[in-house]
């Protein structure tokens, strides 16, 4: 008998509002995802580099950096440059969804937000090649 071994995908949420983490966190993992958080831009720099997660969801208004500020250093960084991103954020004006699409970001989703459409955005980048 031939065991396959399935490696669970991780995703690093970044938000500074608690109900949107608990929310959030739940979803992700009932969908069977491996989950970890970060309330703020400093916060979430250091777990990227440290966990290097398959996906990012991020928002932008959030202390110490914004998302956008969060998003401009992954990509600079050339061994995280292929991280997936998904902004989630409420800031959902087209100039604010061009920045974060310019800088980088593989998706951007505004709040509130269809749970359905987010699981499926995650999944869809999740498993596209890089």
């Amino acid at each position: 008998m031939i065991q396959q071994v399935l490696t669970m995908k991780s995703i690093l949420i970044i938000d500074d509002e608690p109900h949107i983490l608990i929310a959030l966190e739940f979803l992700m993992k009932r969908s069977g995802y491996e989950i970890q958080v970060a309330r703020d831009g400093e916060t979430a720099l250091e777990a990227i580099r440290t966990h290097r997660p398959d996906l990012v969801i991020l928002d932008v208004m959030m202390p110490k950096l914004d998302g956008f500020a969060v998003l401009e250093s992954v990509r600079a960084d050339p061994g995280l440059k292929h991280l997936r991103v998904l902004m989630l954020t409420a800031k959902g004006r087209a100039t604010d969804r061009d920045r974060g699409l310019k800088l980088g970001a593989d998706a951007y989703l505004t709040k509130p937000f269809s749970t359905h459409e987010l699981i499926e955005r995650v999944r869809t980048l999740l498993e596209t090649p890089t």
